[in-house]
């Protein structure tokens, strides 16, 4: 059973590390949103979306910031490994419970 455990706690370990769960909230382009499961950025978190990253590096979100970080993330296909609907639940995670509706602005 302790095997178990530290096997499971390893495998654990080994996927926070190692992969994302990356969230696009629905937009225009995309007006279903979508989960999707990928190999980790250099700079993204377990969790995250575009509107958390973009909050991080330049302290809100706008539409070119939006834009480019899902275009990073999209052109590396080979680093996805599932995509998955929507979840607001993980978006909500990602952003710290904050809701960006449209760019540069909090809810």
């Amino acid at each position: 059973m302790v095997t178990l455990v530290a096997i499971i706690a390893a495998l654990s370990l080994i996927a926070y590390n190692t992969i994302t769960i990356f969230v696009i909230q629905p937009i225009g382009a995309l007006p279903e949103g979508r989960t999707i499961i990928m190999r980790k950025l250099e700079n993204s978190q377990f969790i995250d979306s575009a509107d958390a990253m973009c909050e991080r590096r330049v302290g809100n979100v706008n539409l070119i910031c939006r834009a480019v970080t899902l275009g990073s993330v999209i052109k590396n296909e080979d680093d996805i490994l599932m995509k998955l609907p929507y979840s607001e639940f993980l978006y909500l995670r990602s952003t710290e419970g904050v809701t960006y509706s449209s760019p540069s602005s909090k809810k």
